[in-house]
């Protein structure tokens, strides 16, 4: 298949020509491995190649030998590999030596070393509707942040095309695929990960079945608050069979490892109010047709609960946002204060500017979400935090445009970096 090119390709041209070594994670099947082929000259499979561990034990530098950039697929496979790395780019003191890829991060104690000075990270997610070839892109996340009213914009999208996406997802491999081909390779991802991974990674045999008890009770509380306890009861609630607490604590763990799950943190920020800030995360799977995939849902379930799907929905866009926000140096937080005033995304880069973002399905609701924004925008405390570039209703199936009080009306279908 002909590589479809990333948001992030530019990010990691840039930080290999800047750092000795780049470290690109992510979930399983996000497509690190393609991505760094493209700037790779040799490559190793760490995973695949029974040699390589013999290898290692034997005459480990003959492992970093090759034509640089060299890529080291799937290292956390052996750990050590790390530390070894970081020693060779100390020694060639050139930029540009490798590109390491890994689908799950190893225990804190597997590095000894931070790599700071040698190592550049690239995070990487499933492919975002810009990439997909859904959205036009016509309205720039980096022009919002600028301030720009935007054109009209008839991108209008059908309900059942969004529904779709939202059980295809963005993994690669999918991009040719039916929905219904999608739904069977989802849910085997999802067996994978209950029967192998989590054990794998953990390097001792976890419950099969407490594992899909516990991804389908992420999955009905995607872009939620609920915190660990609520889960615990949850499902106890839903499920035949419960998870104690440390169980709870350990798999999530692993499932962060694996990078699954990506939790929303909360904004922290000042306000004109005597409001206190809530700094619950919201959950998220990494990408959300593996949420769809652990329900067991179709189509025909997602048309029939469109509140849900609304959650569903939510959880795609900040996906998105989180990869359009990664290109202009910003990340994903969220918004909720003690009054019940709640905000689905704020994406802020590092020099402190910031955008608001409410999200919803449907047009039904954005006077309801311009009066949440605005709200915001007169509770920030300008004196101590800068005030919004934009103001913003993401929506699935409406067109975009700038409304009279200067909110961005954006369809997901003309959003992109």
């Amino acid at each position: 298949m002909e590589y479809r090119k990333r948001i992030l390709d530019i990010e990691l041209q840039r930080k290999l020509a800047a750092s000795g070594a780049v470290l690109i994670r992510g979930a399983k099947a996000c497509g690190k491995t393609e991505s760094a082929k493209q700037l790779a000259k040799s490559i190793i499979h760490v995973d695949r190649d029974e040699q390589i561990k013999l290898l290692f034990d034997t005459a480990p530098n003959r492992l970093l030998m090759g034509e640089t950039p060299r890529l080291i697929d799937e290292w956390q496979v052996i750990p050590a590999l790390w530390n070894l790395v970081r020693h060779e780019v100390d020694d060639r003191k050139k930029t540009a030596q490798f590109i390491l890829t890994g689908s799950s991060n190893p225990e804190e104690e597997a590095l000894l070393h931070s790599g700071a000075g040698r190592f550049t990270i690239v995070d990487m997610r499933t492919m975002s509707w810009q990439e997909l070839g859904i959205s036009s892109a016509k309205i720039k996340l980096s022009d919002l942040f600028e301030g720009k009213p935007i054109d009209l914009q008839d991108n209008r999208t059908e309900l059942e095309l969004i529904v779709n996406q939202i059980i295809k997802g963005g993994f690669p491999s999918s991009l040719n695929n039916t929905v219904n081909q999608t739904v069977d390779i989802n849910r085997a991802y999802i067996e994978l990960l209950a029967e192998v991974d989590m054990s794998r990674v953990s390097k001792s045999r976890r419950d099969p079945m407490k594992i899909r008890s516990l991804l389908k009770s992420l999955a009905r509380n995607t872009s939620t608050l609920v915190d660990n306890v609520v889960l615990e009861k949850d499902i106890k609630a839903q499920e035949t069979i419960g998870l104690s607490r440390p169980t709870l604590y350990d798999y999530l763990d692993t499932l962060n490892r694996l990078m699954i799950i990506e939790d929303q943190p909360a904004w922290n920020t000042h306000i004109r109010s005597s409001s206190t800030l809530r700094n619950s995360p919201k959950r998220h799977f990494t990408d959300v047709s593996l949420a769809v995939a652990a329900l067991g849902a179709n189509q025909q379930t997602l048309l029939n609960d469109l509140n849900f799907t609304g959650f569903l929905f939510e959880s795609m866009v900040i996906h998105d946002l989180r990869v359009y926000g990664q290109a202009n140096d910003a990340k994903v937080y969220h918004y909720r204060d003690s009054s019940g005033l709640e905000i689905d995304s704020i994406v802020q880069k590092y020099n402190g500017e910031w955008c608001a973002f409410e999200i919803k399905l449907g047009t039904g609701q954005i006077d309801e979400a311009a009066v949440n924004l605005l709200r915001l925008a007169h509770l920030i405390n300008t004196d101590k935090c800068a005030a919004p570039k934009s103001l913003n209703i993401i929506t699935g199936t409406g067109m975009s445009y700038t409304r009279k009080d200067g909110i961005n009306v954006i369809s997901l279908a003309s959003l992109g970096a």
